[in-house]
């Protein structure tokens, strides 16, 4: 015989663990320190100015 579930509870437990996955995603994303941002940020123009110098130049 199959269980007896109780939607209301599975619709509940659903809604949470999708409100845990956004949070863990928020977590990642502005949960840094100025420090680390910083650091990000300088890594990013730092090769981004790689990049650009290994550019050629069309003439």
């Amino acid at each position: 015989m199959a269980e007896i579930v109780n939607l209301r509870q599975m619709r509940k437990k659903k809604a949470r663990q999708d409100k845990e996955k956004t949070a863990d995603a928020n977590r990642l994303k502005f949960g840094r320190t100025k420090a680390e941002r910083k650091q990000t940020e300088a890594e990013a123009k730092l090769e981004a100015k790689k990049l650009d110098q290994q550019k050629l130049d069309k003439d």
